[in-house]
């Protein structure tokens, strides 16, 4: 027993350790608070104004401490942080000390109220705020070092006071993505509501919408609490419905990536009075297929040009360079450039298509006895390449291998005539002989 007591106290010391350093590992973070200034009447638009803070972030609001503010900061925008769910805790958000990257991070005021959208609307329809929205709220809008993480906050802080605590946050640890064409796609979103919060039992919604130069739609919208999806759905697009209400998965799921789903992707999650949002990137990037007409390639006299072309097609997005490469017979390689390139043609599924026309003119290049012609398509997929084989016929000055290889068939073709010839002579003796004895 003595000894089970033993172990029991060791672990939970040991416990005790690992939540102090998880708390001491939380960053405390650069931000700009950003707030409109006090107008002075007239149409105009207010002016913003923008100030260095700090956000000393912490897991347990006993592990407070009293920060002194550099000389820089006001000592009024210092801020503790605390955040059970320790995602402001996250790595990409406390790089090492001397760091040259670091992450991004701007403050704002917020102001709670209810949404008037047809699935966010049921979760206020008491049309009465409550007490608890009675104090200071703010959004707190992050991303990590090197694009790993954008997290978006509302914290809620007693009036006047410096104490703020995370009551909604959403993440995103795919700020940018790639992938091909035809391939299942995984934007990742989750959220985490403080469960001590009275906002937090009245249910969520999550909303997905897509932006591209300046158009936008909705992708998905679910109301979870009526568990009722939205009448415009994208098709091949859902969520993890049991993930969603067991964990707060909230990720879209496409089970098919094709063109027109490139462009800005914005997971905004709903609770009553409140609103966060981040935002990531995905990118549909399908490398060309090279062809080469005509292939193979006819034999090069010299004299006349032949023309050669190469096309790329079922390539994604349209940045794309053409060019060519010829590899002699030497093994040397040498640049024949782009030739006359044409436009873009897009095909019924948004891929594009494009072609290069090169005319080889043996008496202006010098492409010898021949070699190898290559087409090199460079894209955002990788490089590609598609190479035919260039012989020319009737060259001037033949290598020391054509001379041996000419001396070798005369050779041969003498051989041959001596041989036919002695056998043609030697059939008429044998036929002349029974004759001359018949005469005598």
């Amino acid at each position: 027993m003595t000894n089970f007591s033993t172990i029991y106290k060791l672990s939970l010391v040991a416990v005790i350790c690992f939540i102090r350093a998880c708390s001491s590992s939380c960053p405390v973070l650069e931000c700009w608070f950003v707030q409109e200034k006090v107008g002075r009447g007239g149409g105009l638009a207010a002016a913003t104004s923008q100030e260095k803070s700090l956000l000393h972030i912490r897991t347990d609001s006993q592990t407070a401490e009293t920060q002194q503010a550099p000389s820089d900061i006001d000592p009024d925008r210092v801020y503790s942080v605390t955040d059970p769910a320790a995602t402001l805790c996250h790595r990409s958000l406390n790089p090492p000390r001397g760091s040259v990257n670091k992450p991004q991070c701007e403050i704002n005021p917020f102001l709670p109220q209810p949404s008037t959208l047809k699935w966010v609307a049921p979760l206020t329809d008491s049309a009465s705020s409550p007490i608890y929205l009675q104090a200071d709220w703010f959004s707190t809008a992050l991303q990590g070092v090197n694009g790993q993480l954008a997290v978006s906050t509302i914290t809620r802080a007693p009036t006047a006071t410096k104490e703020h605590n995370v009551i909604l946050s959403v993440t995103s640890k795919t700020v940018s993505v790639q992938s091909r064409l035809g391939e299942p796609v995984l934007l990742d979103c989750g959220f985490w509501a403080d469960p001590s919060s009275p906002l937090s039992g009245s249910g969520f919604a999550v909303e997905w919408r897509y932006q591209f130069r300046g158009d936008g739609r909705l992708v998905l919208a679910y109301d979870g609490k009526t568990d009722h999806l939205a009448d415009s759905q994208e098709e091949g697009a859902t969520l993890d419905f049991e993930g969603l209400h067991q964990n707060g998965n909230a990720s879209l799921i496409m089970s098919e990536a094709k063109v027109r789903h490139s462009g800005l992707y914005i997971c905004t999650v709903y609770l009553p009075y409140l609103v966060a949002q981040v935002a990531m990137e995905l990118e549909i990037v399908e490398p060309p297929s090279l062809s080469i007409h005509p292939s193979p390639l006819p034999l090069a006299v010299p004299g006349r040009t032949l023309t050669v072309q190469c096309e790329a097609s079922g390539f994604a997005p349209l940045s794309l360079e053409l060019s060519w490469e010829f590899k002699g017979t030497d093994g040397t390689s040498r640049p024949l450039g782009s030739g006359s390139v044409t436009g873009h043609r897009q095909a019924w599924d948004g891929t594009y298509s494009q072609s290069t026309r090169l005319e080889l003119d043996t008496t202006k290049m010098d492409l010898g006895r021949g070699g190898e012609v290559t087409c090199v398509a460079v894209h955002l997929g990788g490089t590609r390449r598609a190479s035919v084989t260039l012989n020319v016929i009737g060259f001037s000055t033949p290598s020391i291998e054509d001379s041996m290889a000419m001396v070798g068939v005369a050779l041969v073709l003498y051989g041959f005539i001596k041989f036919v010839s002695w056998t043609f002579t030697s059939s008429g003796s044998d036929e002349a002989g029974p004759q001359d004895k018949k005469d005598k």
